[in-house]
Order: C-alpha cells, then sequence, then structure tokens
C-alpha cells in the first residue's frame, strides 16, 4: 500500500501575539511545528503501514525551515519526505495549495491512500485536504476515526454531528483525521538520529512542466486578505442569581427576551 500524508509547519499558537499597533502576528521569536492534526493523520498512514505493509511519503509546501517537520516525521516512521518549495508558490492560498500539492503527489505516487488533519490551526478552514481530492478526483473521507483494508476496499469511521459513520469506498481515498481519532506515537532514539542524516529532495516549480501557472501563487489565489485585527470587547458579562436552577432559568430568559435574542 502506497500512502502520502500532508503536513504542514504552523506557528505554535500558544505562543502567538499580535502587534496592536499593525494588528499582523508577531513572528519573531515564536517557535514552529508539525501541525497537530497531520500528527494524527501521519499516526493513522504510520497504522496502515504497520496492518498492511507498505509506504509512508510526507510531503510539505513552505520555506526551507519546514524539512524540520518532515525529518520529524521520518523520526515517527515515514519512509521519506519531499519538500516543495520555490518562490513561484508564495503567497498561495488554500486552493492554489492544494492545487499545487495534488501535482505533487501525481508526480511522486500513485498513491492508494492520501492523509492530512481535518484543519490546519493557523488558518483552520479545514479546506486544504478536501480540495486536494477535488484536483484529483479522489474519493473524500473527512473527519475519519480509523481506517481498515478488506481486498480493494477501505472501510472507513468517521465521526459526524449525529454519531459514528461507516463508509466503504475504493482506492484511491484522501481522508482527513481528528484528534480523537488516535495517539500520536513518540519517535525513537534511533529514528531521531536516522532521520538527522536523511536527504530531504525538493521539488520546485522546473519540477512540473505541466503546471497551470494560473492556478499558484498570490495571483492564483481567488482568496484575498484586505485585512487582520483583533476584535474589541465591547461587552461585560452578566452574573444571575437565583435560589434554584428553574429560578436562574427564568431570570436568564427575561434577559434575553429584554435584549431581543428571542
Amino acid at each position: 500500500m502506497n500512502i502520502v500524508v500532508c503536513i504542514k509547519q504552523v506557528p505554535d499558537t500558544t505562543e502567538i501575539k499580535i502587534d496592536p499597533v499593525k494588528n499582523t502576528l508577531i513572528r519573531q521569536g515564536v517557535p514552529s511545528i508539525m501541525n497537530p492534526f497531520d500528527k494524527n493523520a501521519l499516526e493513522t498512514a504510520l497504522r496502515l503501514k504497520d496492518t498492511y505493509g507498505g509506504r509512508v511519503v510526507a510531503i510539505s509546501m513552505g520555506p526551507q525551515q519546514a524539512k524540520a517537520v518532515l525529518r520529524e516525521a521520518i523520526s515517527m516512521g515515514a519512509d521519506e519526505g519531499y519538500l516543495i518549495t520555490d518562490r513561484a508558490f508564495g503567497g498561495s492560498d488554500t486552493y492554489a495549495t492544494s492545487y499545487i500539492l495534488s501535482q505533487a503527489i501525481e508526480k511522486l505516487g500513485p498513491f492508494d491512500v492520501i492523509l492530512g488533519g481535518k484543519q490546519a490551526i493557523d488558518g483552520d478552514t479545514g479546506q486544504t485536504a478536501p480540495s486536494i481530492a477535488e484536483h484529483l478526483g479522489a474519493t473524500r473521507l473527512t473527519y475519519v476515526l480509523d481506517l481498515k483494508v478488506e481486498g480493494d476496499k477501505v472501510i472507513a469511521r468517521r465521526q459526524v454531528e449525529e454519531g459514528i459513520e461507516v463508509i466503504e469506498t475504493s482506492f484511491p481515498v484522501l481522508c482527513t483525521a481528528t484528534k480523537e481519532s488516535n495517539k500520536p506515537r513518540y519517535a525513537t532514539v534511533s529514528r531521531k538520529l536516522y532521520s538527522l542524516r536523511c536527504d530531504i529532495p525538493e521539488l520546485t516549480f522546473a519540477d512540473f512542466p505541466d503546471i497551470d501557472t494560473s492556478k499558484i501563487g498570490l495571483k492564483g489565489s481567488p482568496t484575498k486578505v484586505k485585512a487582520t485585527f483583533t476584535p474589541k470587547r465591547t461587552a461585560t458579562g452578566v452574573t444571575i442569581e437565583g435560589s434554584s436552577p428553574a429560578e436562574i432559568a427564568g431570570s436568564l430568559i427575561s434577559k434575553l427576551t429584554e435584549a431581543k435574542v428571542l
């Protein structure tokens, strides 16, 4: 089984601060980490490899420092890591990024299973991985808890609002993993040392001679960010007291009615 995992290097959101004047993220001094949901996707891939055999390839699009998360993926058990990087790809939004990643997957593949986290903690859009499936014409399953294979069929359990949904489909399939899907493994010392010696090949614009330049970079991104800002706090909390839950609920309903919320 050939599996590819899409990994993103993101700023550690617990360390992020906002510039009060420019209303922009202060990235200086903020550590970068592997997107936590992508780590769950990687664990899903490694469990498939442990059970059915095969090869796990990790890919990431970004600057040179993104090789750090690819080495981390190799230290956890991935067989290979590839960095997609080029100035021509700079400024890509989720649509352009998903298109570029789909081109890389086609070049490195074919793959039976494509995995990614349900969303990235910096953008929180949850759009990139499902869009890759659209570009590749692959089946798309989001919020997957676990996968198993029976012959040429893939059986997925996925989290939905109503509970757990079980879906049977065929290869190739793209799945996004949630935090609840598993607990990512720790890298062993020997794998960490091995990852430091590994070569991380780069794929640049020149490696995609047939790429559609109207779909990449800033010019190929339909999403435009006009401004970013920190919302101002304009309201204060209200404490509702009462001698019983029924009395407190009644007071709450009265206040919401007065505010024309109900």
